[in-house]
């Protein structure tokens, strides 16, 4: 037992107390001791698309463990613009002010492609960290990624032209579903990218145009994983070095879906 305590399960092997399998990579990265500190306390809900996790200023209550899906943050100004700030899938956890202590958040964290997960009363989180210092260890070393993650779109976002933000979006989308295929809008797209529905259309005809992605009524379908990389901008490769190069969980895979 001692050994297997420093390895990584796999999916499927860890379940909560109803025998709802895991899938999500922090919780399959502890230690197994810690992982049966809070197991009791993994309560698994469906993530449906648009379920709002978090509003600005409300008081946390759960930490939010995604299995599939993806949940964005999203920043909401006073005349109503929006624009992503970062995102969360099966690698990690939403709620990350939670973790260290806070109560409160200024982001909107809302469900933007389905999936599911299981949620911990923040209080519970809190007793388990006491006695779990891996866990906490881990906790603290995805909030301070994520943080770098969003100061590199911030960048992004800035400086860089529409075709690129649009193809560092899908690849860091398809990092978290594991899936070339997924529901997505326009008008979406728009409010993520902090932009117009004719702009994001104008960036997704050109990446059509280059076979690098088919678009379809609400579902677009990466056809190229190489050519879409080229087509990106080195923030990608940046937040992807930070997630899985040096960050806390290094076992995340790299996609080979084609030359």
């Amino acid at each position: 037992m001692a050994k297997k305590d420093f390895q990584t399960a796999k999916g499927g092997e860890r379940t909560n107390l109803i025998g709802k399998p895991v899938s999500n990579r922090v919780l399959l990265s502890v230690s197994d001791k810690e992982y049966r500190a809070i197991r009791p306390h993994l309560e698994f809900l469906s993530m449906p698309h648009q379920l709002s996790l978090y509003e600005p200023n409300d008081p946390l209550e759960f930490v939010y463990f995604p299995n599939a899906g993806m949940v964005s943050l999203v920043i909401e100004t006073e005349d109503g613009r929006t624009v992503e700030v970062g995102e969360v899938g099966k690698e990690g956890f939403a709620g990350i002010p939670a973790a260290v202590g806070m109560r409160k958040s200024q982001v909107r964290e809302v469900v933007q492609i389905a999936g599911d997960g299981f949620r911990v009363r923040v209080e519970e989180l809190q007793r388990v960290l006491r006695s779990s210092p891996q866990l906490q260890q881990m906790l603290i070393r995805y909030a301070v990624t994520h943080w770098m993650e969003m100061a590199q779109t911030a960048a992004c976002n800035r400086l860089h032209d529409i075709e690129q933000r649009f193809a560092r979006w899908l690849l860091i989308t398809q990092d978290r579903v594991d899936s070339p295929t997924f529901a997505i809008t326009q008008d979406f797209l728009a409010t993520m990218l902090g932009t117009d529905r004719p702009t994001v259309s104008l960036a997704a005809g050109m990446l059509q145009k280059k076979g690098v992605i088919k678009w379809t009524r609400g579902q677009v379908q990466i056809l190229s994983r190489a050519k879409l990389e080229g087509c990106a901008c080195e923030c990608y490769g940046a937040i992807r070095e930070d997630r899985y190069g040096d960050g806390p969980l290094r076992q995340g895979k790299a996609f080979k879906q084609d030359v």
